[in-house]
C-alpha cells in the first residue's frame, strides 16, 4: 500500500519552480512509495556518537527513454520497444536508507547495484557516517529473485519492469538458446538454471524435434568436449515428470524430462527456439535515471517530493561480483553521463569483479556464472586504451567513452585470488597477450587481497584450526549444481580491507584526499606469472595431487564467436551460434606465491601475514560431472601442522605451527606486527586492528 512519509524539513518549502517538469534532472517521470519502515540502531563503540536513527523506504520509479539520444541508442533493440509515442519505458523497484533527521546526514549517496534482486544491508560504518544508501533494479529478465510484483518489497527482491522486442510489423522475435543441466541424477524432469534462478526464455514449441538435446561425458576448461550424444526426440520431453507421473510427463516449458533418466556422470545441453527478448539493456539506463533521479532531483513531474532532495552532495556507485560487473560494463558504455551530459556518480566501487556483465545482447543470461559458454570476457576489460593482439581488437578501453564525455568517476577496485583462478581476471592486468603490465590511470586504485576465495572467508583464527573451527567438510562450489569442493572453505577475510577503503574512498570522493597507491602482483614486480605450478612456484602439500594447479586447471578466457551480428567490442548484437564456437584459449596469470603456498604481491591482511595455513582461492571438485576439475570460484585452506612430529608424520615441507610462533604468546605478537603493519599503510583502521589482536588473544592458537 502506498504510504505518505515525513520528508526532511526543508523540503516543505518547495518551491513552484521545483515542481516544473522542467526541472527534474532525470526521465524519471514518476515515483511511488510502498513501504516505509524504521531501521534497528546501530551500535557505536566506545567514544563514538551513536548513529543516527533511519529509516528504509521501498518504492517503485517509472521512467521513460528517448531511443533517439545517442546515450540510449546503444542499447541493443531498444527501437523495437518503442510505444506509440516513441519513448520506451520501464518501472524499477528502489529502496532507501537514510537519516531520519536531515541534520545528521552526511550528504555521500552510496548507489548500490543489487545482485540478483537481493540487496545488501547498509554497513554500521555507514550509518555511523549518516550516509544514504539508494539501491534500484537493472536485472530485467525477472528470473527468480527479479520477479515484477504489484508493489516494491525489499524482502522479496528488486524488480525491473521492461518491455521485450517486437519486429517492425509487431511480429514476434525468434532466436536460438542454450540451456544446460548439471549434476542431476534420478528419473525426474530438471528444470533449466542460470545460477540458481530459471533460464528466462521459453521455447515456442513442446515439439522436441524443434530442439536439439545432447548429453556430454565431460569438457575440460579448453572447450574440448568427451563422448557427446544426440538424445533422439523420442526419448525425451518438455514435461514435467515424477513418480505420479512417469515419461512423457505433464508438458511443461521450464523443465526437461529424459526417458533413461538423469545420470549424474553426464551434463544435458539443450539448444531451442525462444520468443520476445528482453531488452535487457534498458538496465543500464534505468540504474543510470534512478540513480540521478534521487541525487539531483527535487520532484516527479506529478510534484510528488524526492525523498533524498536537497540531501545529497556526492555519490559512489557500488557492486559486488555480478553487480561489480554490470558497473564495469555501465561505465564502458557511457552511462555515466546523465541526460543533462553531467557526471551521474562521482565514484564507482566495482567489488571482486573483473569482467563486463553480459547484459546489452539479444538472449543474454546475465545470471550466467562462468559455465563453459559464458559471455563478459569480450572487449576490453582494461581501463586505457589497449590493443587486444591475441583476438586482433581494436585499441580500446572501458574509459573510452566517459573520458571523451568528461564524465569519469574515481573508481576503486578491489579483488581476491578466486577472481584469478575462477573468475577470468588477469587480462584485465596484462592484456591478452600477457607481454606486460598495462597501466592505470590516475582516477583508479586497483588493491589485490592474496590467497583469498570470493569476497573473502569467516575471518578468525580457530577457523583455521583442525578440530576447533576448521570446517569438516569441502566447500560448496558456487555456481549451478556445480559440485562441493575437496578441501573446507578459505577464511581470509575481506571486512577489515574493505573498512580501509571504503574510508579511503569517501575522503577522495568528498574531500579529495587519495587513497594508498594501488596494490596488486605485476609482471614487473615479479610478483605475477604463467597460471600453473611450475609459473607459480607452488609447492607440494598433502591433502593435493602433486600437479595441481596444472596448467589448464585455471578457468581461462575463451576466445568465442557468438556469430556475425555479434559485436564482441561492447558485448552487444544478436548471438546466432548456440553454443558459440571456441576460436582460442587466451594465456592466463597468477600471484606467485611463497614457500607455504601463499600468494605474494598484494595488500596487507593480518591472517596472511600471520598465517595458520595455506589459504587457496582455489578448490578441487570432489566428485560429479567437473570432478578434479577447479571447484568454480570457491577457495580452500590447508592447515599447518602443529608441531614438528606431526609435519613430518604427514611428509608436509611447512614449518609447523610451533617452529613458526612457539606458543601461544608467540603467534599474538605475530598477530600484532602484522596488525601494526596493516595500519601503517593503510589498509587496517587502529579499531579492527585491535579487535583482531583480542581475537588472536582468545583464540585457540597453540593453547
Amino acid at each position: 500500500m502506498k504510504q505518505h512519509i515525513k520528508l526532511w524539513p526543508w523540503l516543505v518549502l518547495v518551491s513552484a519552480t521545483w515542481l516544473a517538469p522542467g526541472a527534474v534532472q532525470s526521465r524519471v517521470t514518476r515515483i511511488v512509495i510502498d513501504e516505509v519502515a524504521s531501521l534497528p540502531a546501530v551500535a557505536a563503540a566506545a567514544g563514538e556518537a551513536p548513529a543516527p536513527a533511519y529509516r528504509q523506504i521501498a518504492g517503485r520509479a517509472f521512467g521513460e527513454l528517448d531511443p533517439t539520444l545517442p546515450g540510449n541508442a546503444l542499447i541493443q533493440d531498444i527501437t523495437l520497444a518503442r510505444e506509440a509515442d516513441g519513448k520506451v519505458r520501464y518501472v524499477s523497484s528502489f529502496v532507501i536508507y537514510q537519516p531520519v533527521d536531515a541534520k545528521q546526514a552526511s550528504g555521500l549517496l552510496w548507489h548500490d547495484v543489487p545482485n540478483r534482486g537481493r540487496v545488501f544491508a547498509m554497513a554500521g560504518p555507514e550509518r555511523l557516517a549518516g550516509d544514504s544508501l539508494l539501491a534500484s533494479a537493472w536485472q530485467g529478465d525477472n528470473a527468480g529473485n527479479t520477479a515484477v510484483r504489484d508493489t516494491a518489497a525489499l524482502a522479496l527482491g528488486l524488480w525491473l519492469q521492461l518491455p521485450v522486442a517486437r519486429g517492425v510489423a509487431g511480429e514476434a522475435i525468434t532466436g536460438e538458446v542454450l540451456g544446460r543441466i548439471v549434476n542431476r541424477s534420478g528419473p525426474g524432469s530438471q528444470p533449466l538454471l542460470v545460477q540458481t534462478n530459471p533460464l528466462p526464455y521459453r521455447p515456442v514449441s513442446l515439439d522436441t524435434t524443434r530442439s536439439k538435446l545432447v548429453s556430454r561425458g565431460a569438457e575440460n576448461q579448453r572447450g574440448e568436449v568427451t563422448d557427446e550424444q544426440v538424445i533422439p526426440a523420442e526419448a525425451w520431453a518438455w514435461a514435467r515428470c515424477d513418480a505420479a507421473h512417469p515419461f512423457p510427463g505433464v508438458p511443461d516449458a521450464t523443465q526437461i524430462c529424459l526417458k533413461a533418466g538423469f545420470d549424474a556422470r553426464r551434463l544435458v545441453q539443450v539448444v531451442f527456439t525462444a520468443a520476445d527478448p528482453y531488452v535487457l539493456g534498458i538496465g543500464f539506463a534505468a540504474w543510470r535515471d534512478v540513480g540521478q533521479f534521487f541525487k539531483t532531483a527535487k520532484a516527479d513531474d506529478a510534484g510528488t517530493l524526492n525523498p533524498l532532495a536537497g540531501g545529497v552532495t556526492h555519490s559512489i556507485g557500488r557492486g559486488v561480483s555480478q553487480s561489480g560487473n554490470f558497473l564495469r560494463g555501465w561505465l564502458h558504455l557511457g552511462f555515466n553521463q546523465g541526460e543533462d551530459g553531467k557526471p551521474v556518480h562521482d565514484g564507482l566501487w566495482p567489488i571482486i569483479a573483473g569482467r563486463r556483465i553480459a547484459l546489452n545482447f539479444r538472449w543474454a543470461q546475465p545470471d550466467g556464472v562462468l559455465e563453459l559458454y559464458q559471455a563478459g570476457s569480450e572487449g576490453p576489460q582494461w581501463w586505457l586504451p589497449q590493443a587486444d593482439p591475441v583476438r586482433g581488437g581494436p585499441v580500446a578501453g572501458i574509459l573510452d567513452r566517459c573520458t571523451a564525455s568528461r564524465t569519469c568517476p574515481k573508481i576503486i577496485e578491489h579483488f581476491g585470488s578466486a577472481e584469478v583462478w575462477a573468475l577470468k581476471l588477469t587480462p584485465e592486468w596484462v592484456g591478452t597477450d600477457g607481454k606486460a603490465d598495462l597501466p592505470l590511470p590516475g582516477n583508479v586504485r586497483r588493491y589485490y587481497i592474496g590467497s583469498s576465495s570470493h569476497g573473502g572467508g569467516a575471518g578468525g583464527f580457530n577457523s583455521s584450526l583442525p578440530g576447533v573451527g576448521l570446517p569438516t567438510t569441502g566447500s560448496v562450489c558456487p555456481g549451478n549444481n556445480f559440485g562441493t569442493g575437496t578441501l573446507p572453505a578459505n577464511p581470509m577475510p575481506h571486512t577489515e580491507t574493505v573498512n580501509a577503503l571504503r574510508q579511503h574512498f569517501r575522503r577522495w570522493v568528498t574531500v579529495g584526499i587519495a587513497p594508498p597507491p594501488s596494490r596488486y602482483p605485476t609482471l614487473a614486480a615479479g610478483t605475477l606469472a604463467a597460471a600453473s605450478k611450475a609459473g607459480i612456484g607452488f609447492p607440494t602439500l598433502p591433502g593435493l595431487r602433486v600437479t595441481v594447479p596444472e596448467p589448464d586447471f585455471i578457468m581461462p578466457v575463451h576466445d568465442l564467436d557468438w556469430g556475425p551480428d555479434f559485436n564482441a567490442q561492447d558485448g552487444s548484437g544478436v548471438p546466432s551460434l548456440a553454443p558459440p564456437r571456441i576460436k582460442q584459449v587466451l594465456a592466463m596469470w597468477a600471484p606467485k606465491v611463497d614457500a607455504d603456498g601463499n600468494e605474494q604481491g598484494g595488500v596487507p591482511v593480518v591472517l596472511r601475514d600471520a598465517p595458520l595455513g595455506t589459504y587457496l582461492g582455489w578448490n578441487i571438485t570432489a566428485g560429479g560431472f567437473h570432478a578434479g576439475q577447479i571447484c568454480n570460484y570457491t577457495g580452500g585452506v590447508i592447515p599447518f601442522a602443529r608441531n614438528a612430529a606431526e609435519r613430518e608424520a604427514k611428509g608436509d615441507p611447512r614449518p609447523s605451527l610451533e617452529e613458526r610462533y612457539r606458543d601461544h604468546d608467540g603467534y599474538v605478537a605475530a598477530v600484532q606486527r602484522a596488525a601494526d603493519k596493516a595500519v601503517q599503510q593503510g589498509f587496517l583502521l587502529a579499531p579492527d586492528a585491535a579487535a583482531l589482536v583480542r581475537a588472536a588473544q582468545d583464540s585457540a592458537v597453540l593453547r
